[in-house]
């Protein structure tokens, strides 16, 4: 294939056009399950149930949070993960987090490491946003990836990143990463706040199609 480019910053003498990305080449993402919240104390992916895949169909799972609004104040957005199709949830995890904040008064903006929002051997419920604000115009959007949950060789590692808007208010962008301390497969995830209900929002569950 010549490629040639001009100073009119066009492209000719394409002989071979690249291939399109498609739903079945590798790295597209599969839409899997949509859930809307409504008063919901809960949102849950269960493999085999409600059409949801979480096994060996993907390498990698994406979740995006889309305007999740919660019912109470200043409280926070976790997650956990279950072995056994969803009867318990509690996978043994070890979790890093950090966070960006900036104030709409612009008294507060700074970038740290927050110890207080991690956990090391925990089978709780970990954070992976903080301090939400239940304002009417108040909300969080953002995304978490799950590796090869299906493997029964190693642990299982998720990386999530939220901006959203936390109580004060500020924004608040957050990234938090760890894994699940299990070589058993996770068949389950959860979404919970640590009060009260999530009041709307949608959670997309998608795979990543390998090679």
């Amino acid at each position: 294939m010549a490629l040639v480019k001009y100073n009119d910053r066009s492209l000719r003498n394409l002989t071979t056009a690249p291939a399109a990305v498609t739903g079945n080449s590798p790295g597209a993402l599969v839409h899997i399950k949509t859930v809307t919240a409504s008063s919901s104390s809960t949102v849950t992916f269960v493999n085999g149930t409600s059409d949801v895949v979480l096994d060996s169909t993907y390498p990698i799972y994406k979740f995006e949070f889309i305007n999740i609004h919660p019912q109470t104040n200043d409280i926070h957005f976790s997650i956990n993960f279950s072995t056994d199709g969803g009867s318990n949830y509690n996978v043994t995890k070890t979790t890093t987090y950090f966070r960006s904040r900036h104030k709409e008064n612009d008294a507060t903006a700074e970038l740290a490491y927050t110890g207080v929002f991690d956990v090391a051997q925990s089978t709780g419920e970990t954070y992976i946003f903080d301090s939400v604000a239940n304002d009417n115009d108040g909300s969080w959007s953002g995304e978490l990836k799950l590796f090869n949950p299906s493997s029964t060789t190693f642990v299982k590692h998720f990386i999530s990143r939220i901006q959203g808007m936390s109580n004060s208010p500020l924004s608040n962008d957050v990234y938090s990463a760890g894994y699940g301390n299990t070589t058993s497969a996770i068949d389950g995830v959860r979404f919970k706040l640590s009060s009260g209900n999530i009041d709307s929002g949608k959670i997309k569950l998608y795979g990543i199609k390998d090679a």
